[in-house]
């Protein structure tokens, strides 16, 4: 070993690819407001996709500058990697990023060793940062103070927020604005000379839309407040809905949904500021909502480990029809699912691994639109041997024993996903009564649409592979045969020839790899006639392959459908 070993060079070199990752998620995010401005919808795809993909490739530029720049027996020391974390804490300590440097150096550390060589004298398995470092900086928040005009308020926000494209009718929209604060918020409210209306400085962007957020407070009380604008192309700016429920904003915040680009040079300040609004949500989401899924990770693992070391709780199989790829575990105190790929699948099943991973790893990067669940891809947990259900643990070693391992006290689950966990459909329709069933039907067909519309086909839609959100929303989550819609050819049916071809057990006519006859869909997706019957008043064009393809085709040409996160004007409750 030499003399003095580089640790400070090394904790520089990681630093200084942070900032360059940091720098270039920049540039993705503050284009933002030019992409909604000049109504590039495609781009703006794009430049997701790009942002997402931008943390893997600078964490691959990195580790390969610090192998050409130290010997691997000099930089593979994981003995003195201790040493590395120590002079990059001294690096980061002013810094007001610093929850997110840490989450950086865990992945380079990640990147070089083994996944048997983590610690936490290593790496940043618990923060370093102070608890309260969000707190010596205020948000950057613009305030508006009423006193009894709220019109006078509101036209000056919409000027403060205005953008190069001029609004299509201000006047109309203030008037709407107004009339659903009124109707949204006690009488009082209004008249309050104490009331404020706070929002972020920044506007966030995602899909067609931009959002103002923030919240209208008095001395005791408080309300979230969004506003979506939409560009209307070739009228202008618009605003599309007025949202002041704890509820429908912790939706458009959603772990359905695409990740927001919004401009903070401190996100932790923004992370604070949202969570004043919605203290239900919990901090990884919110990370994860402005695009930091990585950091959201970390927060995730950390609220994981500190649940299985305070709570007496045990891993079990999770509720529903068992998967033909995936075998599904949870902890009943901990809202997440565990996901692990079976080591045999159904012989129904023409997939194998490899096309599985992929299929996971393409949600991450496409517009879930609210309807396909986040996921977070794991290697090598280690879990307390005591804190598995035997019946459980003895399943888990059964269909994936070379991903699930037993040693000594401790259970080894090699690869993994977790998701957020829902209720299945079908047993939420076992269980609900008339009006329940309608709108969970009205919402399932809602989410097979929507996906199609952002050009995705779930493939097996069988109700077990959709869940029901505590806002009763309804997600799709089992993706092994995911595709694009556009890579799907949908037939109807032919005629029969003769009478006997429709006796017959096989088709009469050929069936490609990727066809798909909607025709088919009514007895295949419902055993229950009722539930078919009323589906197909609801739905019914979902059965035919003339609706498909019009979307095929508005797809292919270049259309990007509008699919909204929340209730709009004129919308029904």
């Amino acid at each position: 070993m030499p003399q003095q070993w580089p640790a400070s060079d090394i904790a520089k070199l990681i630093l200084e690819g942070f900032d360059d990752y940091r720098e270039h998620f920049r540039q993705i995010t503050n284009g933002a407001r030019v992409r909604f401005e000049q109504a590039q919808w495609q781009e703006i795809q794009q430049a997701s996709a790009a942002r997402i993909n931008l943390y893997e490739e600078k964490v691959a530029e990195v580790t390969e500058l610090l192998r050409q720049a130290h010997a691997d027996e000099v930089l593979l020391d994981v003995s003195q990697w201790p040493l590395v974390k120590s002079a990059y804490i001294a690096l980061i300590d002013l810094r007001f990023d610093d929850e997110l440097a840490e989450t950086w150096f865990n992945s380079i550390f990640c990147g070089l060793f083994k996944h048997d060589q983590i610690s936490d004298g290593c790496m940043f398995i618990h923060t370093t940062r102070p608890a309260l470092r969000v707190n010596e900086r205020a948000p950057q928040v613009r305030q508006y103070h009423p006193q009894g005009d709220l019109e006078t308020a509101l036209r000056q926000l919409f000027e403060d927020y205005r953008f190069e494209v001029p609004y299509e009718d201000l006047e109309r929209d203030l008037g709407h604005v107004l009339s659903q604060l009124r109707q949204n918020l006690p009488d009082w409210v209004c008249k309050d000379p104490e009331l404020c209306i706070e929002l972020f400085a920044s506007r966030l962007y995602r899909n067609k839309g931009a959002y103002v957020v923030g919240r209208i407070f008095t001395r005791d009380e408080q309300w979230p407040l969004v506003i979506p604008f939409l560009h209307r192309e070739g009228q202008g700016i618009q605003v599309d809905a007025l949202i002041t429920d704890e509820a429908e904003v912790s939706i458009i915040f959603s772990f359905t949904r695409s990740y927001f680009m919004v401009r903070v040079g401190y996100p932790a300040e923004f992370i604070g500021f949202l969570r004043r609004i919605m203290p239900g949500k919990h901090i990884a989401e919110l990370y994860t909502s402005i695009g930091f899924y990585k950091h959201g990770k970390s927060e995730f693992y950390r609220a994981l480990i500190n649940h299985l070391a305070n709570v007496d709780d045990k891993f079990i199989m999770a509720p529903g029809v068992r998967g033909m790829v995936m075998s599904v575990f949870t902890l009943p105190g901990f809202n997440t699912v565990f996901k692990i790929i079976k080591d045999r699948f159904s012989p129904s099943k023409n997939v194998d691994r490899a096309t599985v991973l992929e299929k996971y790893r393409m949600v991450k990067s496409v517009d879930r639109v609210g309807r396909m669940a986040d996921t977070q891809e794991f290697a090598d947990f280690r879990f307390p041997l005591s804190k598995f259900d035997p019946e459980c643990l003895a399943e888990l070693l059964e269909v994936a024993p070379s991903t699930v391992q037993v040693e000594g006290d401790v259970v080894l689950v090699r690869h993994c996903w977790t998701e957020r966990r829902m209720t299945p459909l079908n047993i939420y329709l076992e269980h609900a009564n008339e009006a329940q069933v309608r709108d969970a039907l009205e919402e399932y067909g809602l989410a097979i649409k929507q996906l199609a519309a952002a050009n995705i086909f779930p493939g097996d839609m069988l109700l077990k592979n959709f869940g029901v959100t505590r806002h009763g929303r309804v997600v799709f989550y089992d993706y092994d045969e995911i595709c694009y819609l556009t890579e799907v050819n949908f037939r109807k049916i032919p005629e029969a020839r003769y009478p006997e071809d429709e006796m017959s057990s096989e088709p009469w006519y050929s069936v490609g790899p990727l066809d798909v006859f909607p025709e088919e869909f009514p007895p295949f997706l419902f055993v229950d006639i009722r539930q078919r019957r009323l589906f197909n008043q609801l739905h019914g064009d979902l059965f035919t392959a003339e609706y498909w393809q019009g979307l095929q085709a508005a797809i292919r040409e270049g259309k990007v459908i509008d699919v909204f996160p929340y209730r709009r004007k004129g919308d029904a409750v």
